[in-house]
């Protein structure tokens, strides 16, 4: 049996540390792949392996080592030259264009995983498109929206804001200017920004909340997000560039209205008007007129909430995605 190894260098709690956290699981339950974690930062729950026993079993044993970030790929380079048999695995997540570092060292993978044909076209080598897809059992629906929203305790009767780290190219500067004018109008809504907002960031933040600081929360970085995807009616993206983000899978599963700004890839998985509303990105206008109409019509918000969360049942599940790594770790071992 190949042992699967999925490693986690990075301090910080990330999307890409939430995939690994739901694809891992869906690969011990489904792909019959012995499959671990190395490194710090992710939940207990998870499957681990020891640098000690690592050592010892690549040097007897196929091992796939599926590295999402540059320093995991680099230290995969070095295990290869201590094993005969390891396999790297490369996940590109974003659709920055890469470095020429980046690109150079992703020569070295045996196989590259894009999570769209976007970021597969900016890399510019051979890759297998890969989307991310989610626990279902954790991303669904509540029971009750309104009581839900009430269990925050933020007040208002209704939420709507964005999750994300907070910084200037994730739009949320974009989503305060919108909403700004809109707040007066509409005393039942609650925005909030839940995310992480510090040094400049943080700075930059209160700057486009100035006069409007008592209207829009800030309850921080939240370990736990799945009450906030319940609690909010209207899930905002505002975001100028994003590989692929778990945010708009996450919500449509919650049954949240996603309005998201337009990125390339999102035309597969939301459909305007139906699943969810699309703007263009740094159109704060464009914003503006979709949440004043959504604010208006809740009844309306709701709907395309349920629509959303069909969709995503219907397509987004992460046994997907752990079918198709699996194939991916299957032809690399054997080639």
């Amino acid at each position: 049996m190949t042992l699967i190894v999925h490693p986690h260098f990075h301090h910080r709690y990330t999307g890409v540390t939430r995939h690994v956290e739901t694809v891992v699981p869906a690969l011990v339950r489904d792909s019959g792949s012995e499959t671990r974690v190395i490194g710090s930062g992710l939940s207990e729950g998870l499957p681990r392996i020891t640098w000690p026993e690592l050592l010892r079993r690549l040097r007897r044993e196929p091992v796939v080592w599926h590295a999402h970030r540059n320093n995991e790929l680099l230290v995969g380079m070095l295990l290869k030259l201590l094993g005969r048999e390891v396999r790297l695995v490369f996940t590109r997540h974003t659709s920055m264009a890469p470095s020429g570092f980046t690109r150079f060292i992703a020569r070295g993978a045996d196989a590259l995983v894009s999570l769209t044909k976007q970021v597969a076209d900016v890399i510019a080598l051979p890759s297998t498109v890969v989307s991310h897809g989610i626990d279902l059992t954790r991303f669904h629906p509540p029971e009750d929206r309104d009581a839900a929203w009430r269990k925050l305790g933020l007040g208002g009767r209704y939420g709507i804001g964005v999750i994300g780290r907070i910084r200037k190219e994730k739009g949320q500067g974009d989503f305060v200017q919108a909403i700004r004018p809109l707040l007066p109008a509409h005393p039942d809504w609650q925005p909030v920004l839940v995310g992480l907002a510090k040094g400049p960031d943080l700075d930059w933040l209160n700057q486009q909340m100035a006069g409007i600081e008592d209207r829009i929360a800030l309850p921080g970085e939240q370990s736990v997000i799945e009450p906030w995807y319940q609690g909010l009616s209207i899930l905002v993206h505002p975001s100028y560039a994003e590989g692929y983000s778990l945010v708009h899978v996450e919500a449509m599963a919650s049954g949240c209205c996603v309005v998201a700004s337009k990125l390339p890839y999102l035309d597969t998985l939301i459909e305007h008007g139906r699943t969810g509303f699309f703007f263009e990105p740094g159109d704060v206008q464009g914003l503006r007129e979709l949440l004043d109409m959504l604010m208006r019509e809740p009844e309306r918000a709701r709907q395309i909430g349920q629509n959303a969360a069909e969709e995503a049942r219907r397509r987004c599940g992460v046994e997907h995605e752990a079918r198709a790594l699996a194939d991916v770790y299957r032809a690399t071992v054997e080639r």
